[in-house]
């Protein structure tokens, strides 16, 4: 469990957030006392029931929390020419 006083919690909420995401808790204190903690949102009755049975039917996998980086951070496309930019506003100058 990750601990974060108020300040740097607000400071890098987008940080504790990523953690939580990925199924980690933070524990959050105000001149060092526990004063509340962030958990992971959790799917509650019919929803989570439902995703637990496509898994069961091998229908669907259930996923760990996480996301690849390189899937986060695609190739980029080589186009020295700039080809790509030039019909995209070709495209949208003739309306089609």
């Amino acid at each position: 469990m990750r601990t974060a006083a108020i300040a740097k919690l607000k400071a890098s909420l987008s940080e504790y957030l990523s953690h939580v995401k990925e199924g980690e808790e933070v524990l959050v204190t105000d001149r060092g006392k526990p004063v509340a903690r962030i958990v992971p949102y959790a799917l509650e009755g019919d929803e989570a029931e439902r995703r637990l049975d496509l898994a069961r039917r091998g229908l669907m996998k259930l996923g760990k929390g996480r996301v690849s980086e390189k899937f986060l951070q695609p190739p980029k496309i080589k186009d020295p020419e700039g080809l790509a930019l030039k019909y995209l506003l070709e495209e949208r100058e003739s309306g089609r």
